[in-house]
C-alpha cells in the first residue's frame, strides 16, 4: 500500500463527483477499449492542499485507505488499491456514489435496508475489529451501483484501547457536529461502553433518512423512528437488529440470501419454493435493485431448487403485465444486464451451462453492442473447449444470436448464396419465409431479419448435387431464383432452349439414327452468354426418353459416333459448318457456358 508500484495500469480517471475538505471522489474505469471494462471509485488527496497539522501522518485519506483494507466486510467499502505520486495519494475502490446524491430518491423499504447494511458493518467493527467507527453520518455512506449501502470514512476510526478524550480532541474537526453527543466527554471518562459514540451517531443518521418517510410504508417504522429520537438510550446496538423495523418478509428474504452459505438444503430447499410469490409482493424495482446481486450469486444459481423454481422467473423478463415473471424488460435491462455481462467473463462450466441454457429468454434484453463485443467473443470461447456438452450448448446459444447481429457477425463473412427458394412461383414470396422448428426445447420461431419462412414449404425431393459441385470453386455461384427450378412441382426435368435473338442464320441440321436415338441439333451462329455450367445435364441437348438408362451410357467412350451417309440429307458443300460455342464478351442473354471442349460438333461431322 503506498507504493507507486501499487498503481493500477491502463485507469481512466473521469470528473470529480464530490469534493471534501480532505479529497475528491472521481469516477474511473480500468481497461481502456477492451470488451469488459470494470468501472471504479477513485479517492484523490494532496496532502499539502487538502490536509490538518494537526491531524498528522498519515493523512485522513490514507487512514482511511488503511483501515478498509485491514477491515473487510460486505457491508463496508471495498478496498481495491492505493498509492502515492509525487504529493497525492490515490485510493481507488469499487465504484459508489455518495449517499447524499441519492437519499431523496430512496423509498423507505430501500432506507430500511440500507440502514440494516449500516448496522451490520458497525456490529462487526465493535464485535470483530474491536473498535469505533466514531464518525456514522451520511458522508460517510456510499451507494452501490446495485443500490446497497456501504460503511466508508474510516478516517476516524480506532481500537477500544485508544479512544480517549486527547484522540477525540484530535479528530473533532473531522466530525459530524450533529453527530457528537454533548455527554460524550462523560460516557468516555465514566463508562467502558466505547460504542455509546456510534450508536448515538447512528440514532442520529436514522432520524435524518426517516424523518419525510410515511409510518405505513414498512412495519414497524413508527416505533423505530420514536427510538431513533431517544438516540437508543436503553436499546443495544445487537438487540437493535431484531427490532420489527429491521424484521419483516422483505428482510427476512434478503438476510437469508447473505447467509445461504450457512444454510442446510433443507432450509434452502422450503426458501425457493416459496421465493416467487414472496417476492411478487414487492416493488420490482426494489426487488431488481436490492437482491438481483444476491439471487445472481453463485450459491442460488447452482442450487438445484433453485434452478427449477427460481431462475426462469428470475431470467426471462415478462412481456405483459400478467406474465409469470417478475422483471419487466426495462427493469431486467437496468439491473440485472450488467450482472450477467459480468457473469459471461467467468469461465466456468457450471455457470457457462446455466447462462446457456437460459440465454434464449434474456438475449433480446442486451444492447447490440454489449452483445456483439462482450458476450459473443465469450461464446466462441467455448467452442473450442473439450467439453463436449460445452460446445454443443454454446452452438445452440449462437444460433439465438445470429437474428440479431446477423450470421456475417458470428461465422464471419466468407458466405454465398448457396440455396434457393424451390417452391412454385405462385406460392413464392421474398417476404414471407418462414420456418418453425419443434424441438423438445419448445424452441421458438426464428424470423432472421425481418424474413419470414412459413411452414408452407413442402417437403420436396432434395435436389442432387451436380458432377463435381462439391469444387470449392463452384461453390460460390449465385443463382438468381427465375432460373433455377422454377418447375421443380413437374416430375420430369426438362430444360428449355434459351438461345434467342433477332435472326437466325443459315443452319444446318444433321440427323442420324444411333440404336433408336433421334438426336437434333440446332445451332446459331450467335448464342448469348450464360453462366458456368457445373452439370452436363444443364446442356441445352433433349434426350428422347426411350434412350437407354443415362447412367449406362459413357459419354466419352467415343468421341467420333458412327455415321451412315444413306442418312445424311442435303449436305450444301458450299457452307462451311462451324458450330461457335464459345460466348461473346457483350452476350447477356442466357445461353450455353464456354467449358465445352469435349463437345466439339465440327470435329464430330469430319
Amino acid at each position: 500500500m503506498g507504493n507507486d508500484s501499487s498503481a493500477l495500469k491502463g485507469l481512466e480517471i473521469g470528473k470529480a463527483v464530490e469534493i471534501t475538505d480532505s479529497w475528491s471522489l472521481h469516477n474511473a474505469s480500468i481497461g481502456g477499449q477492451n470488451t469488459n471494462p470494470q468501472c471504479l471509485s477513485i479517492f484523490i488527496s494532496e496532502p499539502s492542499l487538502h490536509s490538518d497539522p494537526s491531524f498528522g501522518r498519515p493523512t485522513p485519506l490514507e487512514k482511511n485507505a488503511k483501515n478498509l483494507m485491514l477491515h473487510r466486510h460486505p457491508c463496508i467499502l471495498k478496498f481495491v488499491s492505493s498509492w502515492s505520486k509525487g504529493s497525492m495519494f490515490y485510493f481507488v475502490s469499487e465504484e459508489v456514489k455518495p449517499l447524499e446524491h441519492v437519499i431523496r430518491s430512496q423509498t423507505t423499504l430501500e432506507i430500511c435496508i440500507g440502514l440494516n447494511n449500516i448496522l451490520k458493518a458497525l456490529l462487526f467493527l465493535h464485535e470483530n475489529a474491536s473498535g469505533s467507527h466514531n464518525n456514522v453520518c451520511s458522508t460517510s455512506v456510499y451507494v452501490t451501483t446495485e443500490g446497497s449501502w456501504k460503511l466508508g470514512g474510516l478516517e476516524c476510526f480506532c481500537k477500544h484501547s485508544e479512544l480517549k478524550e486527547s484522540y477525540l480532541k484530535k479528530i473533532k474537526t473531522y466530525r459530524y457536529k450533529n453527530a457528537i453527543s454533548p455527554m460524550e466527554d462523560t460516557w468516555i471518562q465514566d463508562t467502558s461502553d466505547f460504542v455509546v459514540i456510534d450508536k448515538y451517531a447512528f440514532a442520529v443518521l436514522a432520524d435524518e433518512v426517516l424523518g419525510l418517510k410515511n409510518n405505513d410504508d414498512v412495519p414497524g417504522l413508527s416505533e423505530f423512528k420514536d427510538l431513533c429520537k431517544k438516540k437508543f438510550q436503553d436499546t443495544s446496538l445487537s438487540a437493535l437488529a431484531s427490532h420489527p423495523f429491521f424484521v419483516h418478509d422483505f428482510m427476512n428474504i434478503h438476510s437469508f440470501l447473505m447467509e445461504l452459505p450457512l444454510k442446510n438444503d433443507s432450509e434452502k430447499e422450503h426458501f425457493f419454493l416459496n421465493l416467487v410469490p414472496q417476492l411478487k409482493n414487492f416493488p420490482e424495482k426494489i426487488v431488481a435493485e436490492q437482491l438481483g446481486k444476491l439471487l445472481l450469486s453463485r450459491m442460488v444459481l447452482l442450487d438445484e431448487t433453485a434452478q427449477t423454481k427460481l431462475l426462469p422467473f428470475i431470467l426471462k423478463p415478462k412481456d405483459k403485465d400478467e406474465d409469470p415473471e417478475l422483471l419487466t424488460l426495462a427493469t431486467f435491462q437496468a439491473y440485472l444486464v450488467p450482472r450477467l455481462l459480468q457473469m459471461f467473463c467467468v469461465r466456468d462450466t457450471p455457470i457457462r451451462l446455466l447462462l446457456l441454457s437460459h440465454l434464449s429468454s434474456f438475449v433480446k434484453a442486451f444492447q447490440v453492442k454489449d452483445l456483439k463485443h462482450r458476450v459473443l467473443p465469450e461464446l466462441l470461447v467455448g467452442i473450442k473447449d473439450t467439453n463436449d456438452y460445452l460446445v454443443s450448448m454454446t452452438l445452440h446459444a449462437l444460433a439465438n444470436i445470429v437474428p440479431i447481429l446477423g450470421g456475417a457477425a458470428v461465422i464471419g463473412g466468407n458466405r454465398g448464396k448457396l440455396f434457393t427458394d424451390g417452391r412454385p412461383k405462385s406460392r413464392r414470396s421474398k417476404k414471407n419465409l418462414r420456418v418453425t422448428f419443434s424441438t423438445p426445447s419448445e424452441m421458438e420461431s426464428i424470423e432472421p431479419n425481418n424474413i419470414n419462412i412459413t411452414s408452407e414449404c413442402e417437403c420436396l425431393p432434395e435436389r442432387p448435387s451436380p458432377d463435381g459441385g462439391e469444387d470449392k470453386e463452384e461453390a460460390t455461384f449465385t443463382f438468381a431464383e427465375e432460373e433455377n427450378w422454377s418447375d421443380w412441382d413437374s416430375h420430369e426435368a426438362s430444360v428449355e432452349d434459351s438461345v434467342t435473338g433477332d435472326s437466325l442464320k443459315e443452319t444446318r441440321i444433321v440427323e442420324e439414327e444411333l440404336k433408336n436415338t433421334s438426336l437434333s441439333i440446332s445451332k446459331s451462329k450467335n448464342y448469348p452468354r450464360k453462366k458456368p455450367i457445373s452439370d452436363i445435364s444443364e446442356l441445352d441437348i433433349k434426350v428422347s426418353p426411350s434412350v437407354v438408362n443415362v447412367e449406362e451410357i459413357d459419354f466419352f467412350s467415343d468421341m467420333e459416333p458412327v455415321i451412315q451417309k444413306a442418312k445424311v440429307l442435303h449436305i450444301d458443300t458450299t457452307f462451311n459448318f462451324h458450330a461457335d460455342l464459345a460466348p461473346k464478351a457483350d452476350d447477356t442473354e442466357d445461353g450455353w457456358g464456354d467449358d465445352l471442349d469435349g463437345w466439339n460438333v465440327e470435329n464430330n461431322l469430319t
